[in-house]
């Protein structure tokens, strides 16, 4: 039997002593929710931010507005600034933020199940990583790969930045 890709997760966040927050809209709490689920979460995760509409993006993570006119919800680029944000505003010393779209609907010029990831590191020197993945499936699976997809490539990012990359 294969290991719980979130236990693998919630382990390394320990052995690492990393501290979490998230910044999600289209996850809507699922990468905090799937953590809280196993024991011992509390030792890794700070915080989370439930960020779906524009503005509570800009009022709670400082996200600027020129940042959406510019790049749109679902982008990278607004991505970055919310996990910035959520670093900004905790104890944590990492955060994942998701901003996309679900589905069932495309909205204009983002198809179904494309969400932007940001992973952001803090420390002696700050980093920040971004991607774009699309997700198939009814909404509800694409919120669940998308968290999952947003919980085991922290790993991978952190390898990254322990490297000295930076983006």
């Amino acid at each position: 039997m294969s290991r719980d890709p979130t236990s693998a997760v919630l382990d390394y966040l320990k052995a690492h002593h990393l501290l979490l927050t998230t910044a999600e809209s289209c996850t809507a709490g699922r990468i905090v929710s799937r953590l809280a689920e196993h024991d011992g979460a509390g030792e890794v995760l700070e915080s989370g931010y439930v960020v779906y509409s524009p503005a509570a993006k800009q009022r709670l993570l400082g996200v600027d507005p020129a940042t959406i006119e510019r790049f749109g919800l679902t982008s990278e680029a607004v991505a970055w600034e919310m996990a910035r944000g959520a670093l900004r505003d905790s104890q944590a010393n990492v955060a994942i933020a998701t901003t996309g779209v679900v589905g069932p609907a495309p909205a204009p010029g983002v198809l179904p199940g494309t969400v932007c990831f940001a992973w952001a590191f803090a420390g002696e020197t700050d980093a920040v990583f971004t991607a774009t993945q699309r997700f198939f499936g009814a909404r509800a699976q694409v919120i669940q790969d998308s968290a999952l997809h947003g919980l085991t490539r922290l790993m991978h990012y952190h390898e990254r930045w322990l490297r000295g990359e930076r983006s």
